[in-house]
């Protein structure tokens, strides 16, 4: 299908007074869920009079019994809060058959799969040991309505038959359909996800239990038909779990596995990201979609190499030890038999090197997400896996062509997306690869146009210029047909003599326009500031939010434009100082450099901060099935305090 209309709605904002309070409720009051008594490896309630045995330690930390039990059993003798080393440990006898265990209550299926995950047995040397994948169930209704819609808008509706121009814009975009409504109830493309966790010591207490609550939150979202594998950092990374199928069954095994995790010694990205790839490499079997979830909080001390000489905000060197298929290229992009894994890197708080999970996250396609409030890990990995379980589209690719000899193809600015012109400017082609559902990209084409040659005055009152053919083809992920949409024309009038409104700019072209040029000073400034120059890249931003105020599109009341000059005053304000740029300037620019270079939403700042960051945190990138899985986790959220809030108050009272 295809549209020359040039309607396109703008990005409605999510920062409603509602939605904001509720997400600095749940932001502002996360730790109150484990600062009560709540069981820090389950965060479940340790309220006397729920028929739980619950353990005291000798450092006065409390636990489930069956929770502490089943950590002991993976080999962990540390304190999951304090970290202190336990010396007597709660001891469970040979359990007979014939009686009741409570721990088997919770974990039916611990028995039988422990001896699987202890961490005394080592990994094998291939991960070729995956759950083999659902067997393809009868026809079901399409995944998604209708197919890609593929959009062209020239900058102008006319040009002068006498004028010529050298840089010609014409906004170029793609959009995916809709999501079914009842997804899980039809075929959609199921993913392989592998969680690269980070469990160093700097991990211990809270952070620990956040991350596991948002893992949980992650395989609970899965369906049957996808499949999860875990992946643990600390000196060394260990599988935890090898690609298992989210049934019911594996969702639990999953939880244990999770729950399971302690935290100790040192920090190896290297090492966990190359036990990540290699679980995907291994596979013997493979779902349509494929990617990696990275969560650290610190910077690798294993492989920096010189460390003391780097830079804070330099891009460490062992990143070129990274394994081939976590680094796009143009010649992967455009071969088919590469195949690239895209890293989602998420960095926590304030000490993490979030320089190299940006590098990371960038050299693979992926995104970084700065969460800098603890409490928001699961609503950022919640957006995240939104996208990743609504993939409508794959290997996407658009060519463009002039469509006469009166124009040729100059330039194609498209982010981190590979593009390429030829040299004579007959031909360029962007390579996008996939859509999520809803997803909407969008790019500038410019064009170098000449003058049309002399003729009749009603010639000229006729005349149309063919400037540019756009073609679009891409697979469907689950049937894997490819789709051809076909060529769209976009043409101009070139009238002898300019009305009005032949002189009145796009202001859809114009925004976007706005959109680009601020990325990409964004970028400068953010160059500056590793250089020690806060002035100057305080001086571009300002500068570059002045003239996008007075641009068409952002006079007209435009919403980006808006959210567009919002974002420039927050980088200002976290630029007031070097130490506050280092402190998390740093990685708020590049959380936001990762959206506008993929135009894909990405989770960055404090969720409690003023309505303007909340505003800007998608950029208008937020899809509805993203919106509607952070609000899930909201929900959850915010359900699971109101219950600590009960139990507390009702065990104020019993006391």
């Amino acid at each position: 299908m295809a549209d020359t209309s040039g309607s396109s709605s703008s990005p409605s904002s999510s920062s409603s007074p509602s939605r904001i309070l509720f997400s600095r409720s749940i932001s502002g009051r996360s730790d109150q869920l484990l600062s009560q008594k709540a069981c820090a490896i389950c965060l479940g309630s340790l309220r006397t009079g729920q028929r739980r045995a619950i353990f005291t330690a000798e450092c006065s930390h409390s636990f489930h019994f069956s929770c502490i039990t089943t950590s002991i059993k993976h080999g962990n003798r540390l304190c999951p809060i304090c970290r202190s080393k336990w010396t007597d440990l709660p001891f469970q006898g040979p359990i007979d058959p014939g009686l009741h265990s409570p721990a088997a209550d919770i974990y039916p299926h611990l028995s039988s799969n422990l001896g699987t995950w202890s961490p005394f047995h080592p990994d094998p040397q291939h991960f070729s040991d995956d759950e083999p994948l659902a067997l393809p169930h009868t026809p079901t209704p399409p995944l998604h309505h209708g197919t890609v819609i593929i959009k062209a808008l020239p900058e102008y509706l006319a040009l002068g038959s006498s004028e010529s121009s050298p840089s010609f814009v014409v906004l170029v975009s793609v959009q995916a359909p809709p999501l079914h409504r009842d997804s899980f109830r039809v075929e959609r493309a199921p993913v392989d996800l592998v969680t690269v966790l980070d469990v160093s010591a700097s991990m211990t207490g809270t952070k620990l239990a956040l991350l596991k609550r948002a893992v949980c939150f992650v395989a609970d979202s899965l369906g049957p038909s996808d499949r999860l594998s875990i992946v643990a950092f600390s000196s060394a990374a260990r599988r935890m779990s090898p690609l298992r199928r989210m049934t019911d069954e594996g969702r639990r095994d999953a939880s244990v596995t999770i729950n399971s995790l302690s935290a100790s010694s040192g920090t190896n990205i290297l090492q966990g990201l190359v036990k990540g790839v290699q679980v995907l490499e291994d596979r013997r079997e493979k779902n349509p979609v494929a990617s990696i979830m990275l969560l650290s909080d610190g910077r690798d001390t294993f492989n920096l190499g010189e460390v003391n000489q780097l830079h804070p905000g330099q891009v460490p060197p062992y990143l070129h030890l990274l394994p081939p298929s976590l680094s796009i290229s143009r010649e992967t992009q455009n071969d088919d038999q590469n195949w690239i894994v895209p890293v989602h890197a998420f960095g926590f708080g304030m000490d993490h090197d979030s320089a190299a999970l940006h590098a990371i996250s960038d050299a693979s396609g992926g995104t970084f997400s700065f969460i800098e409030s603890l409490g928001t890990v699961q609503d950022g990995l919640a957006r995240c896996i939104g996208g990743l379980l609504s993939v409508v589209a794959q290997q996407l690719r658009i060519m463009v062509t002039p469509a006469s000899d009166k124009a040729r193809i100059i330039s194609i600015p498209s982010g981190r997306y590979c593009s390429e012109v030829n040299d004579e400017g007959n031909r360029g082609v962007i390579n996008v690869g996939d859509l999520y559902a809803d997803e909407e990209k969008e790019f500038l084409v410019y064009l170098s146009i000449l003058p049309e040659a002399s003729v009749s005055e009603s010639e000229v009152k006729e005349r149309k210029t063919p400037l540019l053919d756009v073609m679009c083809t891409y697979k469907e992920p689950v049937s894997k047909e490819t789709i051809d949409m076909g060529i769209l024309r976009v043409e101009i009038s070139r009238p002898e003599l300019l009305s009005s409104m032949d002189r009145s700019v796009s202001l859809v072209v114009d925004r976007q326009r706005n959109r680009v040029l601020v990325a990409e000073d964004i970028a400068r400034a953010q160059g500056m500031a590793e250089m020690g120059n806060i002035e100057s890249a305080k001086a571009l931003l300002e500068e570059r939010r002045s003239t996008l105020s007075s641009s068409a599109s952002s006079q007209a009341g435009d919403i980006v434009c808006s959210m567009l000059e919002d974002e420039l005053r927050e980088i200002r304000e976290r630029m007031v100082s070097k130490e506050l740029y280092e402190h998390s300037g740093r990685a708020y620019v590049l959380s936001g450099m990762s959206a506008h270079s993929w135009q894909r939403a990405t989770t960055r700042g404090n969720w409690s901060s003023a309505p303007s960051v909340v505003a800007t945190r998608s950029m208008g990138y937020e899809t509805p099935n993203m919106v509607k899985m952070v609000r899930k986790s909201q929900t959850l959220n915010l359900r699971e305090l109101e219950q600590a809030g009960e139990s507390s108050k009702t065990g104020s009272f019993s006391g």
